[in-house]
């Protein structure tokens, strides 16, 4: 059962979906059932990937590890986005950007995820 804010990939070509209604389908692409991506939220990894989450006025800063993480061709962040009191917020990134987006929202209930194209789905609550 996919959930609201779960977000699946495709194994074969890539594709990328987020769920915005939940419901009791399987989510398929290029005739493959479609895989989960788990939110990591440790870094053991050199470069950072944890999202670090900052307050600030009129909205929050959410920066890309407590390092700045590369945004090369080869290894970058492709998107950023934040959660707020369930109101899902995205900015997309391409190599040579830097790793961060502002996000002009306010609220309680925070939440940052980030994804790196080697590696993967990262999670930060505030």
């Amino acid at each position: 059962m996919a959930k609201r804010h779960e977000i699946y990939r495709c194994e074969v070509c890539g594709n990328m979906v987020q769920v915005l209604h939940g419901g009791a389908g399987q989510l398929v692409c290029c005739g493959k059932p479609m895989k989960l991506l788990t939110e990591n939220t440790t870094d053991a990894a050199q470069e950072k990937h944890v999202p670090v989450i900052e307050r600030s006025e009129g909205g929050f800063l959410v920066k890309v590890g407590s390092v700045a993480h590369p945004m090369i061709e080869e290894h970058h962040i492709e998107w950023i986005e934040l959660i707020v009191d369930g109101r899902a917020c995205r900015v997309f990134l391409k190599p040579g950007d830097k790793p961060e987006a502002f996000f002009p929202v306010e609220g309680e209930q925070v939440v940052a995820r980030e994804h790196c194209n080697l590696h993967g789905l990262w999670k930060a609550e505030a």
